[in-house]
C-alpha cells in the first residue's frame, strides 16, 4: 500500500511521520526547505507534560538535552507577588500526585525540530525529501497524487509525482495544501505582539518562570514574562500594543536593561544578548480539516497563542489524534466515522480554546471589563493568565472529547464513574503488563492499539505468576483477545476514583473511552467497536481524473 504523504517538515509534520512509523505506517515527508533549521534561540516552544511525553516517546533526545522543565511559577503585579506555585518535575501529570502541577517543558523550536529529524534518520519507514515545493493535489477512490517542483535529487525539470494513501498538510500558516483545497481560513490578525529577547544572565528565581504585570519601572509596559532555558539562558517577552510602532534595537536594549534592573534591585546585572525578535500572534481556524483523503494539521489548520495558549502544543495534539486513525485506515481500512472524527474532535477543541482566549482578551488587555465590577478582579486576571501558561483551565488544559462520534452510544448502568471523564486524557499511573514489565501508562500509548487497564489493588506486591491467573484476569484476558481491534491488557494498583476490579478502555492517544465495574465482555466489545468507528465502509466516491480543481473542492465552502 502507498505511504502517507506529509507536506511540511516542521515539528508537527516530523512528529506525525514518527507517530505513523511507530504504528507500522510508512510516510513521505515533503520539505520545501533544505532540511535543516536555522538556530533562533528567541523562538521557543512550551510543551505541556503529555505532549512532551509524546515527543520523547517518538525518540526526540533534544528534549532531555536542550529543554528545561520549570521548577516553579511566579506572578507579580506591580510590586506585589500574586502567587508562587511549585511545579512537579516527576512523572505524574496532575496535582493528585501531591507534587503540584506538572512542569511545562521549554525548548528552542530549532532544537525540537533537530531532535525529531535525528529520530527520523534512524527510521526506515520515513522518507524525508528536501527542496520539494507542492503545486498539485489530485484524489481518486484509491489514494492521493501530489506533484512537487524543486532542486532536490531526482526532481528533474518537470518535477516529481508522489502517490500516497492519504495526504496531510502540515505546511504552516500559509499552507499550500489548504489553498489548493480552497479551504477558508478566517480569524483575527495581530491579536498580540511581543518583543522577544533570548539572553544569558542570572535572575533572582533560578529555574522558575515569571509573569510580571504592570511592572513599576518606566517603560515596563503592561506585561513581561521570563522563562528559563538551559545554560542560564532566559527568554523574555514584553507585551506590545497590537498595532504599535516598530521596536528599534536601541529601544529593545533599553527595555532589557530597565527590566533586569527592576528585577535585580535597581542594578542591571551582566548579561549576554543572544537573539531578539518581534512575535506577532494571530487567531485563525480553517473551515474544514478533512477533504476525502486529505487532512490539515498544525498551523495549516489553526493559529493561536495569545494569553499563554500554545499553538505548537495543539499541533502536536493534532498529530497524536490523527496518527492512530490513519494507521488503522492504512492497515485495516476505516469508516468515514473514524476519519471524520479527527475534524470533529480536534477542530472543536481548538475552537473552544480560541473562544476562551478571545473572551479573555478584552478583560485582560482592555483596561476595563470585569475589573471594574468584580472585587479581586486583578487576582482573577492573574489566575486566567497562570492557567494559560501552565496548561490549566479553558485556556490550557488538555482537551476532552466527550461528544466524539467515536464515543460508545450506550452509557447506561454498565458504566463505572472514575476520576477521569469519558473522552478526557487518562492519568499517567504506573501499569504492569502481563509479561511483568512496569512502566508509566503514557509509555504504552501511540502503538496503534487500545489499552485495557484493570484496577487491581495489591498486584504490586504479589508475584506475577499468581495474579496473572487469578480472580478476573483470565476472563478479562479472554475478553481482550476477542475485541474487534488489537488491544493490550495492563494492570494498575490504583486509579483516581476507581474501585477494585474497575476496567478502563483507553484509546491509542490516551483518551478514556469508557470504564466498567468489572469484566463486561459484551460492553467492552461494543465500546471497542465504537472506537474504531464501526466496520470499514466503501472507499470515497470515485473522482473523475479529468475533473478540475473546482470540481474536486466545490463542496467545501
Amino acid at each position: 500500500m502507498d505511504p502517507v504523504i506529509i507536506v511540511g517538515a516542521g515539528p508537527v509534520g516530523l512528529a506525525l511521520s514518527l507517530a505513523l512509523a511507530s504504528q507500522g505506517v510508512p510516510s513521505v515527508v515533503l520539505d520545501e526547505g533544505p532540511g535543516k533549521e536555522d538556530p533562533r534561540p528567541a523562538r521557543t516552544v512550551v510543551l505541556r507534560a503529555d505532549m512532551a511525553s509524546m515527543v520523547e516517546r517518538l525518540g526526540c533526545a533534544t528534549l532531555r538535552d536542550e529543554g528545561v522543565r520549570w521548577v516553579g511559577w511566579r506572578s507579580v503585579r506591580r510590586r506585589q507577588q500574586m502567587r508562587h506555585i511549585e511545579l512537579s518535575l516527576g512523572l505524574g501529570d496532575t496535582e493528585s500526585d501531591g507534587e503540584g502541577p506538572a512542569a511545562p517543558l521549554h525548548i528552542p523550536q530549532h532544537a525540537l525540530a533537530r531532535g525529531l529529524r535525528d529520530a527520523i534518520a534512524g527510521q526506515e519507514l520515513v522518507q524525508l525529501v528536501t527542496d520539494a515545493r507542492l503545486d498539485t493535489i489530485e484524489q481518486d477512490a484509491r489514494g492521493v497524487t501530489a506533484h512537487t517542483r524543486g532542486s532536490g535529487p531526482g526532481s528533474g525539470t518537470s518535477g516529481t509525482w508522489w502517490r500516497g494513501s492519504h495526504l496531510v498538510g502540515c505546511d504552516g500558516a500559509r499552507s499550500t495544501v489548504r489553498k489548493l483545497l480552497s479551504i477558508r481560513f478566517p480569524g483575527r490578525t495581530a491579536v498580540e505582539r511581543h518583543a522577544v529577547a533570548a539572553l544569558r544572565t542570572e535572575l533572582p528565581w533560578p529555574g522558575e518562570a515569571l509573569l510580571h504585570r504592570q511592572p513599576p519601572w518606566r517603560g515596563g509596559g503592561d506585561e513581561v514574562t521570563a522563562r528559563p532555558l538551559p545554560d542560564g539562558v532566559w527568554r523574555i517577552d514584553w507585551l506590545l500594543p497590537a498595532r504599535g510602532d516598530l521596536v528599534t534595537p536601541d529601544a529593545l536594549v533599553t527595555k532589557i536593561r530597565d527590566t533586569l534592573a527592576g528585577w535585580c534591585g535597581g542594578v542591571t546585572p551582566p548579561y549576554e544578548l543572544i537573539d531578539t525578535g518581534v512575535h506577532t500572534l494571530h487567531h485563525r481556524l480553517a473551515r474544514r480539516w478533512r477533504v476525502d483523503r486529505v487532512f490539515l494539521a498544525g498551523d495549516a489548520a489553526h493559529l493561536l497563542g495569545a494569553v499563554g495558549t500554545q499553538g505548537l502544543d495543539e499541533g502536536l495534539r493534532d498529530a497524536d489524534n490523527l496518527a492512530w486513525k490513519l494507521a488503522y485506515a492504512w492497515h485495516h481500512g476505516a469508516s468515514d466515522t473514524l476519519l471524520d472524527s479527527y475534524q470533529s474532535e480536534r477542530r472543536a477543541a481548538v475552537a473552544s480554546r480560541l473562544r476562551a482566549a478571545d473572551q479573555s482578551l478584552p478583560v485582560l488587555r482592555g483596561g476595563g471589563g470585569l475589573r471594574t465590577y468584580l472585587p479581586g478582579g486583578s487576582r482573577s486576571h492573574d489566575a486566567l493568565l497562570t492557567d494559560g501558561h501552565l496548561g490549566r483551565g479553558p485556556l490550557g488544559a488538555p482537551p476532552a472529547y466527550p461528544h466524539s462520534p467515536l464515543a460508545p452510544q450506550d452509557a447506561g448502568s454498565s458504566r463505572s464513574a472514575v476520576g477521569t471523564g469519558a473522552g478526557a486524557p487518562v492519568e499517567d499511573v504506573r501499569v504492569t503488563a502481563p509479561d511483568g514489565t512496569t512502566v508509566r501508562l503514557r509509555d504504552r500509548l501511540g502503538q496503534g492499539r487500545l489499552l485495557v487497564v484493570l484496577v487491581a489493588p495489591g498486584t504490586g506486591v504479589w508475584d506475577r505468576r499468581h495474579w496473572v491467573s487469578a480472580g478476573v484476569m483470565p476472563r478479562l484476558a479472554e475478553a481482550v483477545r476477542a475485541l474487534p481491534v488489537k488491544a493490550e491488557l495492563l494492570v494498575t494498583e490504583a486509579y483516581p476514583g476507581a474501585g477494585a476490579h474497575t476496567v478502563l478502555l483507553v484509546r491509542p492517544d490516551g483518551h478514556l473511552v469508557a470504564s466498567f465495574p468489572g469484566v463486561r465482555p459484551d460492553e467492552l466489545y461494543a465500546a471497542a467497536d465504537a472506537t474504531r468507528g464501526g466496520k470499514a465502509e466503501p472507499s470515497v466516491k470515485e473522482i473523475s481524473p479529468g475533473a478540475t480543481p473546482s470540481d474536486r473542492t466545490a463542496d467545501i465552502n
